[in-house]
């Protein structure tokens, strides 16, 4: 049984700690399902369809240290390295690290703090090879917005680099992936580094609208940019444009990347905060979502 946040307008759906049992995403505030409760629109859906398939994720669910795993390449074969979120994983291997990989884990321990409209995660440090940290991450509902507020704080005698995003599995009302979909971001979009040429035929940019020439039969991947100048109103805003139904994502923090995943039912946009912290430094940030029905 997990957390249920609600005031009437907005339902929240976090999973109990422990439901979700990979080593990529934070294992404090999975959310699962957003409802607006005014027609009853869902807005998260699996990373697949087919059970057993892909890393587990769903919904909003957010990663530390995807591309930038912390200790990772101090440590030997059988040595441990902190995943934020997560606990120390054991490295297996003479490769790479791998976010898709799944790795022997020490959990951390998190305390929580929950209410009707808000839940509060507190993950304890477990000091590893000079790196320590504690995280306090904070969910609540206000109106029709979702905020995410984090706290990270440096308690090792190591520099932390890394990264934090959401992987933000959304399909609004279970629709398809294809022409009904429109994602906006601020200013005109640019699309960079495609992992595939099927990636840049599938996708059309018109200003600051990206759109789909139909339903995807297979993954896509590619960077985002946009021409906008200085601070935006929103980060990314995804519509439903038959039900005029969507969710836009908002931040108080400089974006170092956005990038957007997805396949044939859902749409993930993707934006990166960079994570750099010396000792006894701490970094707040905050990521607010609006969920809405144009009129």
């Amino acid at each position: 049984m997990g957390n249920i946040l609600s005031n009437g307008i907005l339902s929240v759906e976090i999973a109990e700690m422990g439901a979700y049992t990979g080593s990529r995403f934070d294992w404090t505030g999975f959310i699962t399902q957003v409802t607006l409760e005014q027609g009853k629109h869902t807005f998260c859906v699996p990373e697949s369809l087919i059970p057993g398939q892909g890393s587990g994720g769903r919904g909003l669910c957010n990663e530390f240290g995807i591309s930038r795993a912390i200790g990772y390449d101090e440590v030997p074969v059988g040595g441990w390295f902190p995943k934020p979120g997560v606990g120390l994983l054991q490295r297996r291997n003479l490769d790479s690290y791998s976010f898709m990989g799944d790795y022997e884990r020490t959990l951390f321990v998190a305390e929580v703090e929950a209410s009707s409209d808000s839940i509060t995660y507190t993950v304890q440090p477990m000091e590893c090879n000079g790196y320590s940290m504690l995280l306090t991450k904070r969910i609540a509902i206000h109106q029709n917005t979702l905020t995410i507020d984090y706290a990270l704080e440096n308690k090792g005698t190591k520099t932390i680099e890394t990264e934090e995003y959401i992987h933000n599995f959304i399909g609004i009302d279970g629709n398809a992936v294809g022409v009904d979909y429109e994602l906006r971001l601020p200013g005109v979009i640019s699309i960079e580094k495609p992992e595939s040429s099927y990636t840049s035929e599938l996708l059309l940019t018109e200003g600051e609208r990206l759109s789909w020439k139909r339903q995807p039969d297979r993954p896509f991947y590619c960077m985002l940019s946009s021409d906008a100048k200085g601070e935006a109103d929103f980060n990314w805003e995804l519509i439903h444009k038959p039900s005029g139904v969507g969710l836009r994502e908002i931040g108080d923090f400089p974006i170092s990347q956005i990038a957007l995943w997805g396949v044939g039912h859902v749409i993930s946009p993707e934006v990166f905060v960079n994570i750099s912290l010396l000792p006894r430094q701490s970094k707040h940030w905050r990521r607010s979502y609006e969920f809405f029905k144009l009129s």
